[in-house]
Order: structure tokens, then sequence, then C-alpha cells
């Protein structure tokens, strides 16, 4: 049976792409359409039920029942289930569509539905429009999927996935391409405005043909015409004013119970939400029956016929229950509610006026006004407000009440609270957007052209492999373009040459015989944005830059990483010129008698000391060399090799450290390097010493955004063709580095006693790094006298198998290689650094030993990392793992 991403792709290489826009906007449309109709459905089948049971049950009794029952089962699901489902779902469309890497799937979708369903059925005075917009979203994330698509075309469907979901919800068409292009993309390109409008409209209309009208008024809009007067302009202005303040009190409510609430509340998202759901049901049992229903609401102020007393006790109902429902991050959102609180206003208005005027006042006209007016200054979406509610009414003669109440009531919103609440909501969670949307919108504005490298070595197809490898041998490249009379006409790479001995070729065949033919390229005016797409999906390191056939150049993931570091650290949006290779000013040899050579970088002074110890002690357990390096960054306007600069405090630094290494009787190679770029020199070294393992200092945490390790670990740990370990000094270096006596003939044992490394914790994953952590680890801790060796493995609550077989098979492998106790402890808990940083506090351990995450840093930096997250809030020496990338 043929899947549904298999199905996907045989329509995609079927359509032309436009076509296929075409195809999927409606699509998605449809699907969005289909899943608001039935939230809608649910919502008022089981909302019916629970309004009946209150002729049968008391009300005192069912109402807190059922809003404590069905908030705590939501709380549950989207707890155990699918976090990302929590609150509105705006913000994470829109933290997504920003590139931030929130979960958006089939299974964010579908719990996004079940638990909206469960919360506003059970009384929760908010709305089920924004869900939809996160249902939408979720959805055409979920198509992107199955479809292969550049970065820029996934976040067209996120956008047209956002723009149906509110279409559909408020069926309003018009307004969801207005809320897209507003509040979540900012882009009205003319690929996302096609996709956007034609999923909106599918999804507006198709939502009006299953389900009918989405909200319902208290009067029919085709027979009660509004009539706008210029003498009801200072009645508008106030309107505006009003609903500016209370607007602004809102969102400031909301960012402030929600504060609160994950501060000071030490309760599970399910009792929180439960317990919301318990207040909101005592509150409606309290008051009278027109305040069990939202709907109710909605046609009660838009009659034009309730009292200021139940006027205002609307308003102050519906404000404060709001807050409490988005204090315990309820599904549900923010729309109905500003509506309803916009029309309560309004009507009040029309009141004044209506009592001003000797009965001349149009409350009706107010009370829709104050909708869009309230709606606008919350989500500070002024265009989309007016027109959200022009669709609802066609009314033409609101469009000018709409215009200044919503205008004025923006401009004293964005006064006393500015900034979108979407965006305050994420940062709360630590999420940025401005710094995200900077790397987005460098990727789309630089080419190719402005980042390729433009002096690019080639070979002929008609060389011989003998030439070939001594190509590669002489170079730091990995992979060459393989030109023929000015044209390119094939790639070759060092996985190539496996091909020689699989062959059995002789050093006189030619290369073509093993090159890549018509290799990837890319043209000089492509975006990084699809640079990136294309080395993301073919998995590349570099893409030749061609016109017309010719080469003009080569780009690489390096000179992506180099030009987004540059723009992080603040730099201009031009590109800098390319980085040169790095120069050695300064070298010293030693006898080659070791099997293997290890890298030490030294940089800092105060902390040279601790890590030269551990690596002359990871050398003699090894029987390594260790080559130490000091780096001199220069301007990059400036040549390395004609740079002046001082290296008398490097060779000082590399002095003491022979002279520490002669001690141990351990060879030790010094070099000093001037570069443009501290990472480049340290992967140059590392090629031309030809190291085995590369250590390095590492200070747990950094300050640079976007960055998890700092600009220079994060290449590293990303390029370097051997053996990582970094390492985060904790409190057990301190009585190393204040003793810096040698040891003469003193074992290793007494130095590790020294550094105080006695209790080692080991995490268990089961990946490539944690396996090679496991596998490094005798050579660590036989350095430690009497060790005392913990291994975990942390279980999500989620997973009922907890599997312990890959952490019984390592400790069986360190019992076998250590013949020493090791205690293995299964953990569950809802976070696995959280869960290890708890067990390094309780049980006092000096070292953590980490494997290297294998996904993307660059992806990691927003939610945070494991090995960075540990780092930072752990107290002990940090030590990660790395097995050489290939």
């Amino acid at each position: 049976m043929r899947t549904p991403a298999s199905l996907v792709q045989s329509f995609h290489q079927l359509l032309s792409p436009k076509r296929l826009a075409i195809l999927e906007a409606a699509l998605i449309g449809l699907v969005a359409a289909i899943a608001a109709v039935t939230l809608k459905q649910g919502v008022y089948w089981l909302g019916e039920w629970r309004l009946r049971e209150t002729f049968i049950v008391p009300v005192w009794l069912l109402l807190p029942g059922v809003g404590l029952a069905g908030g705590s089962l939501a709380g549950f699901l989207v707890e155990h289930t699918a976090p990302e489902a929590s609150g509105s779902g705006v913000p994470q469309v829109k933290a997504a569509l920003a590139h931030v890497p929130i979960a958006l799937n089939l299974r964010v979708a579908l719990v996004k539905m079940v638990s909206t369903l469960l919360t506003l059925s059970s009384g929760f005075v908010l709305g089920r429009q924004g869900p939809t917009v996160q249902i939408g979203a979720a959805l055409a994330a979920q198509l992107s999927r199955w479809v292969p698509a550049s970065p820029d075309h996934q976040r067209q469907l996120l956008a047209a996935g956002a723009a149906a979901g509110l279409a559909a919800g408020f069926d309003a068409p018009i307004a969801g391409v207005m809320f897209v292009i507003e509040e979540l993309l900012q882009d009205v390109s003319s690929l996302t405005l096609g996709t956007a409008i034609l999923a909106s409209f599918t999804g507006g209309v198709i939502s009006r043909v299953l389900g009918g009208p989405s909200l319902k008024l208290g009067f029919n809009p085709l027979a009660h015409q509004t009539v706008f007067s210029p003498q009801q302009i200072p009645f508008l202005l106030l309107l505006g004013i009003l609903a500016g303040v209370f607007a602004a009190l809102f969102n400031r409510g909301i960012l402030a119970t929600l504060r609160f609430s994950r501060q000071r509340v030490r309760l599970g998202l399910p009792m929180k939400i439960g317990l919301a759901g318990l207040i909101s049901g005592l509150t409606a049992a309290l008051l009278p029956a027109v305040f069990r229903d939202t709907t109710n609401l909605q046609v009660f102020l838009t009659m034009g016929t309730a009292s200021w007393q139940m006027t205002v006790g609307t308003f102050v109902f519906q404000f404060i229950l709001t807050l409490v429902a988005c204090s315990a991050e309820t599904p549900g959102g923010l729309f109905i509610p500003s509506l309803i609180l916009g029309a309560a206003l309004g009507h009040l208005v029309g009141m004044a006026e209506n009592t001003l005027l000797a009965g001349q006042g149009q409350p009706v006209l107010y009370a829709l006004t104050g909708m869009g007016a309230f709606f606008g200054a919350v989500g500070k979406v002024p265009v989309t407000a007016i027109v959200i509610v022009f669709e609802m009414t066609t009314n033409f003669n609101l469009v000018l009440p709409l215009m200044i109440g919503s205008v004025t009531a923006y401009l004293v919103a964005e006064r006393f609270a500015p900034g979108s609440l979407y965006t305050h909501l994420l940062e709360l969670k630590g999420i940025h957007l401005e710094l995200e949307a900077m790397g987005d919108g460098l990727w789309a504005r630089l080419t190719a052209a402005e980042v390729m490298e433009k002096n690019v070595e080639t070979l002929t197809s008609q060389m011989t492999l003998d030439e070939v490898f001594q190509a590669f041998s002489r170079s730091h490249h990995r992979g060459f373009p393989v030109v023929d009379e000015g044209r390119l006409v094939g790639i070759v790479t060092q996985s190539d040459l496996d091909k020689v001995a699989q062959q059995k070729l002789s050093g006189n065949a030619l290369l073509k015989e093993i090159m890549t033919p018509r290799p990837i390229t890319v043209n000089p005016g492509d975006t990084l944005s699809q640079v990136l797409y294309l080395l993301s999906r073919y998995k590349l390191s570099r893409l030749p830059v061609v016109d017309r056939r010719k080469l003009v150049g080569i780009i690489t993931r390096s000179d992506i990483l180099r030009v987004e570091s540059d723009k992080l650290r603040g730099g201009p949006d031009r590109v800098k010129p390319r980085a040169e290779p790095s120069y050695v000013v300064y070298q010293t040899r030693s006898p080659a008698t070791g099997r293997g050579k290890l890298l030490l970088p030294l940089s800092n002074p105060q902390t040279a000391q601790g890590l030269l110890k551990l690596a002359l002690a990871i050398a003699r357990e090894r029987n390594y060399e260790v080559e130490c390096l000091q780096v001199i960054p220069v301007p990059r306007h400036g040549s390395p090799a004609e740079a002046t600069v001082n290296t008398t405090t490097s060779r000082r630094l590399l002095a003491q450290a022979a002279k520490q290494a002669k001690v141990w009787k351990i060879p030790v190679h010094t070099q000093i390097r001037t570069t443009h770029s501290i990472s480049q020199a340290i992967l140059e070294a590392i090629q031309d010493c030809h190291a085995d393992l590369l250590l390095m200092g590492w200070k747990g945490r950094t300050s640079t955004p976007g960055r998890i390790f700092g600009d220079v670990v994060d290449t590293i740990i990303r390029e370097a063709r051997c053996d990582v370990i970094l390492v985060k000094m904790g409190k057990g270096f301190a009585a190393m580095q204040e003793n810096n006596s040698t040891p003469g003939q003193a074992s290793i044992h007494a130095l590790l006693h020294l550094m105080q490394l006695k209790r080692w914790l080991i995490p268990v994953a089961g990946g490539p790094n944690s396996r090679y952590a496991i596998t490094l680890l005798p050579a660590l801790v036989s350095l430690t006298q009497n060790p005392d060796i913990c291994l975990c493995q942390v279980f999500h609550p989620s997973d009922q198998t907890h599997d312990t077989r890959i952490l019984e098979q390592d400790a069986a492998f360190l019992r076998q290689r250590l013949q020493k106790p090791v205690t293995t402890v299964p953990v569950c808990a809802d976070s696995v650094s959280e869960a290890v940083i708890d067990m390094a506090q309780k049980d006092q351990c000096d070292v953590i030993v980490l494997g290297a995450s294998r996904e993307g840093m660059l992806q990691q930096a927003i939610h945070g990392n494991l090995p960075e997250a540990i780092a930072r809030h752990s107290k002990c020496t940090v030590i990660l793992v790395r097995k050489a990338v290939s």
C-alpha cells in the first residue's frame, strides 16, 4: 500500500512547479476547512450537551465539574503528547515561519484539535480561530514534509495553511490572507500571496458550505443596515481610545498572569488547566445563563438591547476569565474573547451616544466597530480587524467607523503596550524572532556569486589517479571540480577515491572513471536559501557555481556559516573578504615517536595549565604525541602571511607547555599561526599535522546569538575530521590550576586525584557519539584512583517500554574493561538535561561525560542544546565527546 508521502511525490513528478503550487494550496485549504468545521461542530454538539444537562444536574455541580474534567484531560493530552499545542497556537506558527524549529506536523494538529474541543466545550471563554491557524499551518507543514521543497516554499506552505485556518474559522478569506501578511509573515511576494490567497479562499468557501456561518450575530446584517454620520466621529474616537487602553491592559495582563503562573504555581499542565476550568465553571454557575456560552454572548451584545449593567458584567466576566485561561496555557484562541470585549465596549459607547443625542445613537454600529477596534489593538493587526468585521457583516457603512476605531485603538495600544502580543509570548519562552528573521533575511538577500570562492582549484578528467592522489595530498580541500576546456564535466571528492580500491584501478587510470559526472550545481544569482536547500537535500558539502556550464566559483557550507557568523556578530550586510589560509609564523618539532597525535589549541593562560595536564595524561595513556597550537587573529583586509604580530606571549606559553611535557617524557610539537579565522586555522592545523584527536577548552555557554558553543567551537565540532573532546572545567580543575607543581615521577593517578575527578556520570543515549564516549571512558577513568562510575539512561514518561538493553550492554563493557563496579540508573523524566543535572547535583558528581548531539547546531540554538544546557547549569566538569566526521 502506498504511503501519503509516496502519492504526493508521484504528483510532484507529474506536475510542473506552478501547477503543483496551485494543487498544494487548494489541498491545504480543503483540509484546513474540514478540520475547522469538525472542530466547530464538535464544540457545538458538546457545548449543547453541557447546557442541556444544566436542566437536570445542578449548575453549581455540573459546570465546575465539567470545566475541571475537560481542562485536566486537555492538559494531560497536551503535556504528554504534543506540548507545542498549548496556548492559542499563533505564536508557534509565527516562530515556525521565522525558521524556529518548533514542531508543526499531523500529531500537533490532531492534539490541538482534540484539546481545543475539550476546553471550549467545557466552558472556557476562549475561541477556536487561533487553534485553527495552528492546525492549518501544522497540516501544511506535514504536506511540506511529504513533498521535497525549498525552505522558502516550505515557509510559503506554512503561511498558506495559517491563512486557510483563519479563513475557515471566520469564513473570511481576505482576512486570512491579511493576517498572515500583517502579523505572521510580513512578506508580499507574488508566490506567497498567490498560495495564501488560493488556500484562504478554498478554506473559507468550503467552511461556509459545510458548516454554515462561523459567527452568529444578534441581527441580520442584510436587513439591518447601519448608517454613518460625521457626528459619530467623536464617539468613535472615544471608542478607539477606550479599546486601545483596555487592549493594552489585556495584553499586559496576559503576560503578567502567565509569568506568575510559570514562576509561582508549581502544578503540572493538567492541574493548571483543570483549575482554570473549575474557576470558569464556578463563575458561570453564579451568573445568568447567557454567560454559559460564548455564542450567546456574541448574539447578546450585537442585538443592541442589552442593559449597561449586563454589558459591564459581560466585559468583566470575559476579561478576567480569559486571563485565567491564558495563565494556564489553555488550548484556545484570543480572537473571540477580543471580539466580545470589543463588542461590550462598543455597546457601552453606543448607549452613551444614544443618551446624549436623545435616542439617535446606534449601539449595534458601535458594538461591531468595537469588535474590530479591540481585536486589532490586541493582535496589532488593524487592517485584518477591519476586514474580518466587514466580511462578517458585508456592510460598507461600517468601513469608515472601523477605520477610525481600529487605527485609533492600535495607536493607543502601541503606546501603552508596544509590540506584538505573540512576539512577547515567544520571548517568555526565550525565543527572540529578531535574530531568527535576521538570518533568514540574510539568506534571501545574498546570492551565491557574493559568497562563493572565485579562485577554484580544478582537475581535468584526463589526469591519472596517481596525479589525483597527489593533488589531494597537497591541498586541504576535500573535493575538486573537474573541468575540461573551461566547462564543468564532473566533481571528485575523497569518497570517490574509495572507488579506486573497490574497482581495483591502477594509478594510470583516468580521473573520469571515478569522478561524479553531471554534479548538482547552482547559478551565480541563486540565493543562499536555495543553496542551503540543495546542500541539505542531496547531503553535499560543496556546490560548483556555473554560468552556462562555465565554472565561475564554488560555495561550501563553511562559506555560508562564515557569512552568517559575521552577521550575527553585528557585521554589515555586505560579504566580508574571504579568509585566506592561515600562516605558520613559529614552529618547534620533537621526535615523532607516538602512534597518533593530539592537537591542543591554547588561548587562555588561565585554563592552559589544566588543559595541558589533561592532554598529557590522555597522550600517555594512548601513546600519542601532543601538538600545542597558538592562533593569532589578524584583520581580514591584510594577508596572514604579511601581517606583523608580536609572538612573545604566545611563545612563552608554548615554552611552558614544552617544559611540562618534557617532565612527562611525551613528545610535544608547538606552532603559532596567524589567521583571519580561528576555526579555519584549527581545521588547517588538524589537516597539516594529521591529528587523531582534538582537545579544546569550552566555557560551557555562549553569549553569541545563534550559537551553541560559540563561533569557533561550533565550526570545529561540525567540520573537524578527527575525534573531538571539549572540556568545560568545573570545580575539580580549580585545585589543579592552583597547584602548578610538576608531577615528576608521580603517577597519573596522583595528578587526577589533584583534579578531584572521582565521581563520573555518563548519560547513555545509544547514538554513535554516546557509544564512542563509552569506549573512550576507560582511557579517562583509568587516570583516576578508584573511580565511582554511574551510567544513566533517561526515558520520557510517554515511553512505556523502558528498554534498558543499551544501558546494560555499556555497563557490561565497562565492567569488563575496568574490572571495577559500574552503577546503572534508569530515570523517567520529561527533560533529559534537567534529569542529568539533578542526578549530578544529588550524587555530587565531579565529571559528566556526554556524546555530542547528532542534530544541526544552528537548528538547536533556539530551544537549547543538551550538552549546552547541562554545562550551563552544572558546576562540575563536563566532557563532550564527538567521533570524527566522515
